[in-house]
């Protein structure tokens, strides 16, 4: 079985404010490093009322200060919206505090809307400058040169794994290109996954970090002791999803027991054309969708999102996946 991992929306609900999603995203990771993740990322949003990890590198210090092992990292930063010596130093600072335990996932993308995006600073065509930002970041971070007249203070000689992120082939082709692993975005974006991975693999050059390909793939899962259960704790999200075609995003809210009555039949083809690589169900569904998947693509790693609205229940949605994948392995479940 290949290696698992998560990335947290730190949702904020209607029941659970900023403060109380961030204190969850620290209680899952002390969670999933006993069940067996390998790491937990957390992403850049802005202006989102449901998201609370706008400040993420301070997010990942959070996260990181309540677990013992599990890697913690972004996935990603926003490059665009930042400059490169900023990130060096914050994740320089990070791998100083949790040393061997910080990853730094990199996205071309805003994160946002186009207004808070002006009230970021920078403007869509900083999106240009991406590969040459992350060329810097790496020199950034890598062990100073002679000379070098400007240097991340902490930061320099840190060599934080850098990731590249994608939902398209530019991501694809820049990750092949500097030699970096590359993680796909087919969580909310899965039409290119196929195209995109073999882009990536045929086109790698190795480099310092990293000799061969390696592709994480991202998927929703959505576990419950049966399918009747998970389909209805999966309506949060798709309610989610349907109030962004809306432009009305807002915070979490608790399943219903039914969807149809709330989206219009464009909306739910639009959702579930985003939605299509999801998984949703009871353990013998997640493994057979877990082996399909994994055949499929041959995913080095997956990064999970299981957006649950209850904080518990999606514990529980994390802790039936990592049973579900120690069978597959062969070792017998947690008791």
């Amino acid at each position: 079985m290949v290696p698992l991992s998560i990335l947290d929306l730190v949702r904020v609900t209607e029941e659970t404010d900023a403060r109380g999603a961030l204190d969850n995203a620290r209680d899952l990771a002390r969670h999933a490093e006993d069940w067996g993740y390998r790491r937990l990322w957390v992403a850049e949003h802005h202006n989102i009322p449901g998201i609370a990890s706008a400040a993420t590198s301070i997010v990942i210090a959070h996260v990181a200060a309540g677990s013992r092992s599990i890697r913690v990292g972004a996935g990603g930063i926003m490059l665009p919206n930042h400059s490169p010596l900023v990130i060096a130093e914050q994740f320089g600072t990070l791998e100083l505090l949790f040393p061997g335990r910080i990853d730094l996932g990199l996205g071309r993308a805003p994160g946002t809307d186009q207004l808070t995006l002006r009230a970021l600073r920078h403007t869509p065509a900083a999106a240009d400058n991406f590969p040459q930002d992350v060329v810097d970041l790496q020199a950034l971070l890598a062990p100073p040169r002679p000379g070098q007249a400007i240097v991340a203070i902490p930061g320099a000689g840190a060599e934080v794994p850098l990731w590249i992120l994608g939902s398209s082939h530019f991501g694809a082709m820049l990750a092949a290109e500097l030699g970096l692993p590359y993680a796909f975005a087919s969580h909310f974006a899965p039409a290119m996954l196929m195209q995109a991975l073999e882009l990536y693999r045929t086109r790698f050059k190795p480099s310092k970090q990293l000799d061969r390909p390696y592709a994480m793939v991202g998927v929703n899962i959505i576990a419950a002791p049966d399918d009747d259960e998970a389909r209805r704790l999966a309506t949060t999200q798709q309610m989610s999803f349907t109030d962004i075609f809306r432009g009305t995003r807002g915070v979490g809210r608790p399943p219903i027991d039914d969807i149809e009555a709330y989206w219009t039949p464009a909306e739910k083809a639009k959702v579930m054309q985003m939605l299509a690589r999801s998984i949703v169900g009871s353990p013998d569904t997640i493994r057979a969708g877990l082996e399909a998947l994994i055949a499929e693509t041959g995913a080095d790693e997956l990064i999970i999102v299981s957006d649950v609205y209850d904080h518990r229940l999606r514990l529980r949605s994390f802790e039936l996946i990592a049973d579900v994948a120690r069978g597959m392995s062969g070792i017998p479940a947690a008791t």
